[in-house]
């Protein structure tokens, strides 16, 4: 089967899974019978379009072939991947996959957005119950990369490592359960706290806005990079998690919580949290709030993904699978991305200083290209920049498409000198030039030193191919 996914129901989350495979270079069919489907779709992906590549320091795939079909069985024909995300009905859902596993390729996977149904509910009275799963992800599903796959005793094993496998080439993170459960894992934590929040607001404890904050400001941020129980396990100082446990386990039998309790929501309560929503963010659209959120969530996963960590760690695995190698070419085509929101300054323009990363993103292309890579710093080798020269020539924008073609113009001895020029990717202007020196280094003696020969031979050779060009 080809790289297509088929996406029935194409609302919010329908729309985050389109924008997902489509912008990771699959092809997908979208089925849904709303009129406005294509429309709000759209919106989706120009959002999408927009801050995925952000999170990446190389050029995303050609983008797949966007298709809005009249039909299911269109849809999912010759589909590898299928995914449900229909109201949460279960009649509508069990009649969807009826129609799924009427047409489609009995090796496809087929998942399901839901965040309540188990799997094993779903598969009733299905022609192929091994085919279905819960894959259940999180909004917006082109930048958080985690999904629930979550099988039944009747899923095929094969069906769940093939989905989990495809998943993971677009980026996502499938974490499987163990075993089916309402709500699954997210969604019960979740859950737990926004029914702590009910009670907080229906007690005037608190609005909607500072509970928000009393998230944001704290708890929310060590969560976001190092989860629950490492969080505390931290807190439990050098003795580790059983010091934790033993000072603040007694505290889960006071009367905190009432977790096994819900306010009633009734008409004075929803209109409480209404009023206190629209007073705390009410002044925004959806859209403007989406933008809003794109960017807050770019610029923390990146600065995750400067330290390697948590859903940082991802983008780094997934950045190498998708960096082309790059080919004897003159000039190199050292740099293809878009430049991220946490590039710019005040003037609302790239920081003079990214200038100088990407250019050294691009000397690192080229030091890899003659053999000076990770494993050669490891070894105890490397360039060093002793001087570079740049010259700023037109703003550049987060959100821009830029690319760095380079030129080796000096190779001999312990010199590599490279001329970078910075284009727009849309009309080729060029936005900066750099002239880059770098001398060849022992690691041990921080001193210059001659390359290896097999480096040194490929630098010159490079050197003569772009002075020849």
């Amino acid at each position: 089967m080809t790289k297509t996914a088929a996406i029935i129901g194409g609302g919010v989350i329908g729309g985050g899974w389109a924008a997902r495979f489509l912008l990771n270079g699959w092809d997908v069919r979208v089925y849904d019978p709303d009129e406005e489907a294509e429309r709000k779709i759209g919106e989706v992906l120009d959002n999408a379009r927009r801050a995925l590549p952000m999170l990446y320091d190389c050029a995303m795939p050609p983008e797949g072939t966007l298709t809005f079909c009249g039909s299911i069985a269109q849809a999912v024909d010759g589909a590898a991947f299928i995914q449900e995300s229909v109201p949460e009905r279960l009649d509508i859902k069990h009649a969807v996959f009826a129609e799924i596993q009427a047409a489609c390729d009995p090796e496809a996977v087929i998942g399901s957005s839901t965040s309540g149904y188990k799997p094993s509910e779903l598969q009733q009275g299905a022609r192929d119950p091994g085919q279905i799963m819960v894959a259940h992800p999180f909004n917006p599903v082109y930048l958080l990369p985690l999904i629930e796959v979550v099988p039944s005793a009747e899923t095929a094993q094969a069906a769940v490592a093939r989905a989990s496998h495809m998943m993971a080439e677009v980026g996502l993170h499938p974490l499987r359960l163990h075993r089916e459960i309402d709500a699954h894992i997210a969604d019960r934590l979740m859950e737990a706290v926004w029914r702590e929040g009910l009670w907080l607001v229906h007690d005037d404890v608190a609005t909607t806005e500072e509970i928000d904050n009393a998230i944001r400001y704290g708890f929310g941020l060590r969560w976001g990079q190092m989860g629950l129980f490492e969080t505390f396990r931290i807190a439990g100082g050098e003795a580790g998690m059983r010091h934790f446990i033993g000072q603040f386990g007694p505290a889960l039998k006071w009367p905190w919580t009432k977790l096994m309790d819900v306010p009633d929501l009734t008409d004075d309560l929803v209109e409480k949290i209404a009023s206190q929503s629209d007073a705390q963010s009410g002044h925004l659209s959806i859209r403007a709030l989406e933008r809003k959120r794109d960017n807050n969530l770019i610029a923390m996963m990146r600065a995750l993904k400067q330290q390697g960590n948590a859903a940082g760690r991802l983008i780094l695995e997934h950045q190498k699978r998708l960096a082309p190698q790059s080919v004897e070419a003159a000039p190199l085509v050292t740099q293809a991305r878009v430049i991220p929101v946490d590039w710019t300054d005040m003037n609302g323009h790239m920081n003079e200083g990214r200038y100088g990363q990407i250019f050294s993103d691009a000397a690192e292309v080229v030091m890899a290209h003659v053999g000076a890579d990770d494993d050669y710093v490891a070894s105890g080798m490397s360039y060093f920049t002793v001087e570079t020269d740049i010259k700023y020539l037109a703003e550049t924008h987060a959100g821009e498409r830029v690319e760095v073609v380079t030129w080796v113009t000096e190779g001999r001895g312990k010199k590599l000198r490279c001329f970078h020029e910075m284009r727009r990717a849309t009309d080729g202007e060029v936005m900066a030039t750099c002239d880059q020196l770098m001398l060849h280094v022992s690691l041990e003696t921080r001193r210059t030193c001659e390359p290896p020969a097999p480096v040194l031979d490929r630098v010159a050779a490079l050197a003569k191919l772009h002075q020849e060009a």
